[in-house]
């Protein structure tokens, strides 16, 4: 697979979380606030999109799901803040950007091979 450059990277951990975060949250929508039955088809197409997305993603499975981590929870305090209008603790931020420096040791570290 092409070399990714870091901003390529982060870029692509964001839309993969977008797309899970938003998967998961159309079938809420359905079963605890009453809405249309019809949220499930984009919900399934969203998490179809996350699992496409992540093969994706340039290196060992395992590597990406450990980095992936810590993009998701800064997006899910993204989603907290700007879908659900509640706005994110000094706690929730710092722990965000603590979990995006995981992602990066993990990403961006130097490796022999």
């Amino acid at each position: 697979m092409p070399e990714f450059s870091e901003l390529r990277t982060v870029g692509l951990f964001a839309v993969t979380a977008l797309a899970e975060i938003a998967g998961c949250y159309l079938p809420y929508l359905w079963l605890r606030e009453g809405k249309s039955i019809w949220l499930l088809i984009p919900g399934a197409l969203s998490l179809m999109a996350f699992v496409w997305l992540l093969s994706l993603h340039p290196t060992a499975t395992g590597r990406v799901y450990a980095a992936y981590g810590g993009v998701y929870i800064f997006m899910a305090i993204m989603w907290l803040w700007t879908v659900d209008g509640i706005r994110p603790s000094t706690w929730d931020i710092v722990g965000s950007v603590v979990a995006l420096c995981g992602m990066a040791i993990i990403m961006f570290a130097p490796r022999s091979s």
